[in-house]
C-alpha cells in the first residue's frame, strides 16, 4: 500500500470548476473518507486519483511517483463503483478471478487468491454460484473481493453502499472498517452520508462546492467545525444556529442573544463588526430552570433511550436532545442552559468558524454525539 498525495488539484468541465485548489494527503494505510452532498466534486476528484478523469492543473502522487498524467491501467488502484459491475453470465469464483486472468497469472495462484479473498470476505460458501441470484450484499463482497485479489496500492470506493437497504449499509459499514483493519489497506472512500464517514473514516475531508471545506478527524470535525457548512452537515441532528445580538465587544468573552449573556470559547480571530452566530450542538443544551435562555416546546421525536425536543427560542426552532424519560408538553415554556465550553461563533458572512469547543471540552467524556 501507499501513500497518497494531492497538490492544488483542480478540475474544469468548460466554465464550471468541479474541484477547487485541493490539497490533502492520506497516509499509508489510511481509510480516508471524502465526503459531502451532491455535485460537490468529491467523486470528480476520485475519479481523478484513480486516472479516470484527467486533471485541468495540479499533480497526484501515489507512493511518491507523480502519477498526474498516468493511465488508469498504470496507476495500481482497484476501484468499487456504486453500482456493482459484476458479470452476470460468471459465477462468483470467476468474476473474482477476472482481473487475474487478464493479468495472465497462473491458474492455480488465481484459485489460491480467489479463495484465500473469499474466505476473508465471508463469501466462500458460494463461490460457485451465479452472480444474478445473490443477496444485495453478497453481491457487494464479490465486487469488493475481486478489487481486493489484486493486492494494489490504494482502493478507491465511489458510494460502494449507495444501492443497499440500511440494514444491509449497516452491517456493511461493520465489515469494511473490519477489512479495512485486516488487510491494512490504503482506502479513499466517497459517500455523502456522514453517518457512514463519522463510523469508518480515520480521516475525513468535508466538500462542498468544489472545496474541501475542512479536513481531519471525526471527532474534530464534529466538535470543532471549521465553518457554518460543515457544522450542519456533520451532526444528526446538525448543529443549532442563533442569531448574535450586537455583535462581539473588543475584548469580550461573551455574546448577546436578546436579553441573554452567552460565554463563547477564546477566538481564533478577531471577530467581525457584522453578524455573529452562535452554534451549539443539540446534547450541549439542558433543562435548567435558572438558564440564561427560555424555550417553548414545539415538539417531541422519541428515539429509545433519547428524545430530540424542538423548541422556539429567540424566534428560531432549536433541536436539544434529551433523557427520553423528560417530560414536556407541547407549548410549556423551559428554561434552557448551554455547555458553554463546546460552542462555536461563526461568522455568518464568510460561513468561518471564530472560536469552537475547547481542547479540554473536547478530549472530556460525552455521549450523544449524533454523529
Amino acid at each position: 500500500m501507499a501513500e497518497i498525495r494531492v497538490e492544488a488539484l483542480k478540475k474544469n468541465f468548460g466554465e464550471f470548476t468541479a474541484v477547487k485548489d485541493s490539497n490533502f494527503t492520506v497516509a499509508d494505510g489510511e481509510f480516508f473518507v471524502m465526503l459531502g452532498p451532491s455535485g460537490c466534486g468529491k467523486t470528480t476528484t476520485l475519479r481523478m486519483i484513480a486516472g479516470l478523469e484527467l486533471p485541468t492543473s495540479g499533480r497526484i502522487f501515489l507512493g511518491g511517483e507523480d502519477v498526474t498524467f498516468n493511465r488508469a491501467s498504470h496507476r495500481d488502484i482497484a476501484f468499487v463503483f456504486q453500482l456493482f459491475a459484476l458479470y452476470p453470465h460468471m459465477n462468483v469464483r470467476k468474476n473474482m478471478g477476472f482481473p487475474l486472468v487478464c493479468q495472465g497469472m497462473p491458474r492455480a495462484e488465481i484459485r489460491q487468491r480467489v479463495e484465500e479473498t473469499a474466505r476473508l470476505l465471508r463469501i466462500d460458501h458460494i463461490l460457485d454460484k451465479p452472480v444474478s441470484g445473490l443477496a444485495g450484499g453478497d453481491r457487494q463482497r464479490v465486487a469488493l473481493g475481486r478489487a481486493i485479489v489484486r493486492r494494489p496500492m490504494a482502493f478507491m470506493m465511489d458510494e460502494p453502499l449507495g444501492t443497499l437497504d440500511s440494514e444491509f449499509r449497516d452491517l456493511m459499514v461493520r465489515e469494511l472498517r473490519e477489512l479495512h483493519n485486516s488487510i491494512g489497506a490504503t482506502t479513499v472512500y466517497v459517500t455523502h452520508d456522514q453517518l457512514e464517514a463519522m463510523a469508518m473514516a480515520d480521516k475525513i475531508a468535508v466538500m462542498n462546492h468544489g472545496v474541501i471545506e475542512q479536513f481531519g478527524h471525526p471527532q474534530e470535525i464534529y466538535d470543532r467545525p471549521a465553518t457554518m457548512f460543515v457544522a450542519d452537515f456533520i451532526g444528526s441532528p446538525p448543529m443549532n444556529f442563533l442569531t448574535v445580538a450586537g455583535g462581539l465587544a473588543p475584548g469580550a468573552r461573551d455574546v448577546g442573544l436578546k436579553e441573554a449573556r452567552i460565554e463563547v470559547p477564546e477566538l481564533r480571530e478577531a471577530a467581525p463588526a457584522e453578524t455573529l452566530m452562535l452554534g451549539l450542538r443539540p446534547e450541549h443544551i439542558r433543562l435548567d430552570d435558572a438558564g440564561p435562555l427560555r424555550g417553548e416546546v414545539f415538539g417531541t421525536e422519541y428515539l429509545g433511550t433519547t428524545q430530540i425536543v424542538t423548541l422556539n427560542v429567540d424566534d428560531t426552532q432549536v433541536k436539544a436532545r434529551l433523557a427520553a424519560d423528560v417530560r414536556l408538553r407541547e407549548g410549556e415554556t423551559v428554561g434552557l442552559s448551554l455547555d458553554t465550553a463546546r460552542l462555536s461563533l461563526f461568522d455568518a458572512a464568510s460561513g468561518r468558524a471564530l472560536a469552537s469547543a475547547r481542547d479540554d471540552a473536547v478530549h472530556a467524556p460525552r455521549t450523544g454525539t449524533g454523529g
